[in-house]
């Protein structure tokens, strides 16, 4: 009788991959700043009464400062996108925004220009809140009126993302300084 050998080709599983990009800690790192984002934005929202002008900003400042944190903590291309996963399954505008920043990062990187960081979450805020804009409008089409309802919220907003460009940048020199973080 013949002996029968089965050849297994040596490629590796989408899952190996993965396993091979992030390390248990990253993925750690990941969620917990996932996790924290949305806790803190929903306790402002709740302390703060609401859609208010105050609370909205806050609210931006904090999740953009602690996005920049957690980008330069886990600096793994994907890592944009892999937070908005675990962070807003239902929310697609996001999705197609944290992909965007992610190649817009990519991009800078290749350029040899610093900051690729800052410009993917500028990226991101930028087109987070305009797709959610759109996405608004599609929804309201019958009564276009209510957008300039809508519009100063959203501008509320992404100046809040702007103050926390700013605050992360801060932060991440601070973070670097006491060892935190590595550049």
């Amino acid at each position: 009788m013949t002996e029968m050998t089965l050849e297994r080709k040596e490629g590796r599983s989408w899952l190996r991959r993965f396993g091979d990009r992030w390390g248990a800690r990253d993925l750690v790192v990941i969620g917990v700043f996932a996790a924290t984002a949305k806790l803190s934005t929903v306790l402002i929202a709740m302390v703060g009464g609401g859609m208010n002008p105050v609370s909205l900003l806050l609210k931006n400042v904090v999740f953009t400062t602690l996005l920049v944190i957690m980008l330069y903590k886990v600096r793994q291309p994907g890592t944009l996108s892999l937070f908005v996963i675990v962070s807003a399954l239902v929310n697609f505008p996001m999705l197609v925004a944290a992909l965007v920043s992610e190649a817009v990062m990519k991009f800078v990187k290749s350029l040899g220009w610093k900051g690729g960081v800052f410009w993917g979450v500028g990226c991101f805020d930028f087109l987070s809140k305009g797709l959610s804009l759109a996405v608004s409008y599609l929804m309201m089409r019958e009564s276009p009126a209510l957008m300039a309802v809508v519009l100063p919220i959203v501008l509320i907003g992404y100046a809040g993302s702007l103050i926390g460009l700013y605050t992360g940048y801060r932060s991440m020199k601070e973070l670097r300084h006491a060892g935190i973080v590595r550049f």
